[in-house]
């Protein structure tokens, strides 16, 4: 594939800080192999195009001078052939040019959206992500793909065209420049109008895919709550919003085709008016003025077809802004440097004798800049150690932050003040890759990605071998599982793991991060979802792999975790308490109300 672009040098172009339109003509032009390719069939296929107006020129005054013209004949054939044929090879490679930016552009979107920094997915949706993956890239192949031809096929055309019809007439030449002027401003105006219209589609189809996405994802939730007919009405109405920009679109670009065509007929019977003047007058012979004619069709007709490009030029910067906007989002990649120090990031390493994780005076919120000095923060000052090879519990009513913390190890998100290490490493200071490496975590909501077992078990091991991956789903009390599907480890689960049950969901995602037999585990809500007998095979379980290990455990269910080494209370992201389970209940009165609610004060 030497004709398509070599990761991120259109990343490159795409990102730059141009304005749209010298942006994505960069963006076509990173492809120089292959344009140089089609200038030269351009230059080839122009040269015989623009030479039959003169052959048909010269039969003419053989005709009239009753000379032989066989030979002009079988050389207009000739031209015709060749001009086709070059044409048709120089529109394959123009095809092959978009193909190759839009694949190259799809490439940087989806390793873009793999690489976000998580908190922009929180504050976009996942329909609109895949809304400028799909739709927004298909309407820029189009467009381009259209322009691209337009331009280069007919660049060529147009310029000698109009030195032959100069050569021949530069009078009449002048009124058709005068005319092509005064249609050109008029094009180039709507195409402000269709860019403007074709971003307010784009955004419409959007929201229409994120809003078809949300429906069918909660179908479930939809059909159990009868709520299909407002689910219908609500997407239809996206769908409508969508239709009427579309309509927009299209009345705009409409105008375009009629503005062209009108050019064409106005310099045709122009020229045709002034010019026979000229031959009744003797200024002009009638061999010229056909050829100037035949000059005049080969200026006119690629003229058209670029000023309905530029509707499709306009199309094309609307649907690029919105994929530049995308490109233009930070990535965790692009921390190169320790922010503190301005060194480059290392690798991280279980460092011997240092503790697992260190929280020192740690504030966050997720609202970041835009909360005001009046709103609490979702963890405030909060400080701990949890000592290596330990196991440390965090309980605490629902939204006190207990999730936040798990997601600040991981560094999905950065503290707004303090620091947080792992290991002994400041997580500001090392690679997140590296440091995910020591960390096996559970999320609270265990989720599945559709496909098959194994491929959710290997995701963060991908070397696993079959007894590994059995072994994983028997510690956790899966192994019926895989007796009950015929596939075995290649069953699908379905999409989001729906042929699994909420149980089975989470003691897999636990499989999961058992496999990597990580120095840290991070088990959020991890037996919230099982019942008593699953509940008791995951703490044996857990507590077999956690032997040599540090272990975090979030949970409501304090009968899991009173055996801990230390319990964390946390509420209003503060830290209340801390200690084991019998002190606690005397010391902090939210852990004794808790323990009191669950029955485990006796």
């Amino acid at each position: 594939m030497n004709d398509v672009l070599a990761p991120g040098s259109a990343e490159t172009q795409c990102r730059t800080t141009k304005g749209e339109s010298r942006a994505l003509v960069a963006l076509l032009f990173a492809q120089r192999k292959l344009l140089a390719a089609i200038a030269l069939f351009s230059v080839a296929s122009a040269g015989a195009a623009l030479a039959q107006p003169l052959v048909v020129a010269r039969v003419i005054n053989s005709v009239s001078t009753g000379q032989h013209f066989t030979s002009m004949i079988w050389l207009l054939i000739a031209l015709l052939a060749v001009s086709t044929g070059l044409s048709g090879v120089q529109q394959y490679l123009l095809l092959r040019i978009g193909e190759g930016v839009v694949l190259d552009t799809r490439r940087c979107l989806i390793l873009r959206l793999l690489r976000l920094r998580i908190p922009q997915y929180d504050r976009r949706s996942v329909g609109d992500f895949v809304s400028r993956v799909n739709s927004d890239t298909t309407v820029l192949r189009s467009a381009l793909i259209e322009t691209a031809i337009s331009v280069f096929s007919g660049a060529l055309t147009i310029i000698g065209a109009g030195v032959a019809m100069a050569l021949l007439n530069w009078q009449l030449l002048t009124l058709t420049i005068l005319i092509v002027a005064l249609s050109l401003v008029s094009v180039l105006g709507l195409g402000r109008l269709v860019r403007s219209a074709s971003v307010q589609a784009q955004e419409a189809l959007g929201k229409l895919t994120t809003s078809l996405e949300r429906g069918l994802r909660g179908i479930r939730t939809v059909r159990a709550t009868n709520a299909t007919g407002r689910e219908e009405r609500r997407i239809e109405a996206y769908a409508v919003d969508s239709w009427r920009a579309g309509i927009a679109t299209a009345k705009y670009i409409s105008i375009i085709a009629p503005v062209s065509g009108l050019c064409t007929q106005i310099s045709l019977l122009t020229v045709l008016g002034v010019g026979g003047y000229q031959v009744s007058v003797g200024a002009m012979s009638i061999a010229d003025l056909i050829a100037f004619m035949l000059f005049l069709v080969m200026l006119v007709i690629p003229l058209g077809q670029a000023f309905s490009a530029v509707g499709s030029f306009s199309q094309a910067l609307g649907a690029f802004a919105r994929i530049r906007e995308l490109l233009q989002l930070p990535v965790e990649e692009e921390q190169p440097l320790d922010r503190p120090t301005g060194r480059e990031l290392r690798e991280a390493t279980p460092d011997a004798g240092q503790p697992a994780v260190v929280f020192e005076d740690v504030t966050f919120s997720y609202d970041g800049e835009n909360r005001s000095d009046n709103d609490s923060p979702t963890l405030d000052r909060v400080s701990f150690e949890v000592p290596r090879g330990k196991r440390v519990a965090i309980v605490g009513p629902s939204g006190a932050g207990k999730s936040t913390i798990f997601q600040l190890i991981e560094r999905f998100y950065e503290p707004t003040t303090g620091s947080i290490k792992v290991f002994g490493h400041d997580t500001a200071s090392v690679d997140p890759a590296s440091l995910r490496k020591l960390i096996g975590y559970v999320e609270q909501d265990a989720p599945a990605i559709g496909g098959s077992l194994r491929s959710n078990l290997t995701m963060a091991r991908p070397d696993a071998t079959d007894p590994d991956c059995i072994a994983a789903l028997q510690q956790v009390n899966l192994g019926a599982l895989l007796d009950r599907a015929s596939g075995g480890l290649e069953a699908e689960i379905g999409e989001a793991g729906v042929m699994l049950s909420g149980g089975e969901r989470q003691r897999l995602a636990i499989a999961r991060a058992l496999l990597t037999a990580p120095p840290l585990l991070l088990l959020d809500e991890s037996t919230s979802s099982l019942d008593s007998q699953n509940e008791a095979q995951m703490r044996r379980a857990v507590d077999s792999v956690a032997t040599g290990r540090s272990l975090v455990v979030i949970a409501h269910r304090l009968a899991t975790v009173v055996d801990s080494d230390e319990i964390i209370v946390i509420d209003r992201g503060r830290i209340v308490g801390r200690g084991r389970h019998e002190d606690l209940l005397v010391s902090t009165p939210l852990y004794r109300d808790l323990a009191e609610t669950q029955l485990l004060t006796s």
